[in-house]
């Protein structure tokens, strides 16, 4: 499969060199250019790209860059980008962090639906509410019972199939959240965000969350601002935050 991806920082890099280990062909790109990726091209086997290259002939294409810099992106690179084409958003939005305030995400209060809005094309979350740590060493077999689980959500069901293959080829269990309107329920916040749990964990977390919850989104997101200013004081206290499990 083609696959291109719009982002080198650690996410993006993991998801080239763990795709090219299964087979599949990727171009990769930044906002610096080409000349930037050599050594990390060369490392891992991937192809060095701009970001138009990265998204023509392509089967998925992969947005890995701070929320702040989607409206950046240029508009004419998806607009006659054919139908089957799959598009991912990695991202999630932190306000008091890094990426200052998006008034229009701010109201909305899920990131996936405002990335949505920007390019006018559909997107499916995933690779999100996982670290790329994880994603680089957890990987498991199909079958295992402490295979780690990932959040998906999009409103194209085919988009969302291709995705399903991929994150089990990676090593890891799909789970659909829903459309992308519920994917505030893997943004940062919420119960089910980068905690490595199994597919039961998350199904239940998710459930919990019930399917239309204007009060629980917005639980969510008070969360999120809780945890943006520890990971500002203390990342290793935050991540330790995590692990925190339910039968």
């Amino acid at each position: 499969m083609n696959i291109g991806i719009i982002g080198a920082g650690e996410m993006g890099s993991c998801l080239a060199s763990k795709f090219i280990k299964l087979g599949h062909i990727v171009s990769i790109a930044n906002c610096r250019g080409p000349s930037s990726l050599k050594q990390l091209t060369e490392d891992i086997g991937a192809e060095a790209a701009t970001v138009e290259e990265a998204t023509k002939n392509k089967k998925v294409i992969i947005v890995s860059i701070p929320q702040k810099n989607i409206q950046d992106l240029p508009k004419k690179i998806f607009k006659d980008l054919p139908e089957n084409v799959v598009v991912i958003d990695t991202g999630n939005y932190y306000p008091n962090l890094r990426d200052g305030a998006i008034p229009a995400l701010d109201q909305n209060g899920i990131d996936s639906l405002w990335v949505q809005e920007q390019p006018g094309i559909p997107v499916v979350k995933v690779f999100n509410s996982i670290l790329a740590t994880s994603l680089k060493d957890r990987g498991r077999p199909k079958g295992e019972e402490d295979r780690i689980a990932i959040a998906v959500s999009g409103d194209v069901s085919n988009a969302k199939e291709i995705v399903f293959t991929l994150v089990d080829e990676l090593g890891f269990d799909p789970f659909d959240v829903g459309t992308i309107a519920q994917s505030w329920k893997q943004q940062p916040g919420s119960p089910v965000y980068c905690r490595d749990m199994n597919l039961s964990v998350l199904k239940k977390r998710i459930s919990a969350m019930g399917t239309i919850s204007p009060g629980m989104r917005d639980t969510v997101i008070t969360k999120r601002k809780a945890d943006e200013a520890l990971m500002k004081k203390d990342y290793p206290a935050y991540l330790k935050s995590l692990q925190t499990q339910i039968s």
